[in-house]
């Protein structure tokens, strides 16, 4: 086994052990606590948001507890947690990925969608945010492409986390369900596959024109 696999492979089994003897809930009952105090719910959740993805949490989860502490202001506040705590499994897979036949789709598909549609469009889907981060690793996308399709992408879900946590009067794991309205993430999706259909078209016609073209 070579070494960026052996790497990865323990990373993930850090990953799947951490998510199953911890859970949102724990975060969820200090809630109230952490946000009696603006100054301790900043630092809390941001020490939440650089431990997250070994957690394997929702990033909504930031943007519920910004929510509810701070209100619909916290917007931007969630929206650059949900950023910060994309990055480590982004650089992570960079810095551990291989040339296999994964990783040139990866490189071929954002050379159609380019590198910030990609991952904005990739965004919007309702795909955990994790697999992502990891697949924008693998495909070489550069970090600033990457952060600025991240931010574009969760915009959406940052200020349906921040409004459904400001909205509560009392936080519970059941928010977290409640932001997944069916209607909200179909809505979401279809602006996703919008983004894609221009640069996709393009390309299919642009490979037919050559294939005329060389008939």
């Amino acid at each position: 086994m070579t070494r960026p696999r052996l790497v990865a492979g323990l990373a993930l089994a850090v990953v799947i052990v951490a998510a199953f003897v911890t859970s949102p809930a724990t975060v969820v009952a200090h809630a109230t606590w952490v946000a009696a105090d603006p100054v301790r719910l900043v630092v809390a959740v941001s020490l939440l948001a650089l431990v997250r993805p070994l957690l394997a949490w929702p990033t909504t989860l930031l943007a519920l507890v910004v929510g509810y502490g701070l209100g619909p202001v916290g917007i931007p506040f969630a929206l650059a947690l949900i950023v910060l705590t994309s990055i480590p499994p982004f650089l992570f897979a960079r810095h551990y990925r291989e040339t296999t036949r994964l990783a040139e789709i990866g490189e071929q598909t954002v050379a159609i969608t380019g590198s910030v549609r990609g991952v904005t469009a990739s965004r919007l889907l309702p795909v955990p945010s994790d697999v992502v981060s990891v697949a924008a690793g693998v495909a070489n996308v550069r970090l600033g492409a990457f952060a600025l399709g991240t931010a574009i992408g969760e915009l959406p879900w940052a200020i349906a986390g921040v409004v459904a946590g400001a909205s509560v009067e009392t936080l519970t794991t059941d928010s977290l369900h409640a932001l997944v309205r069916p209607e909200f993430v179909l809505l979401i999706a279809f602006a996703g596959v919008a983004l894609l259909v221009p640069p996709v078209y393009r390309r299919y016609r642009s490979r037919s024109e050559l294939r005329t073209d060389a008939n």
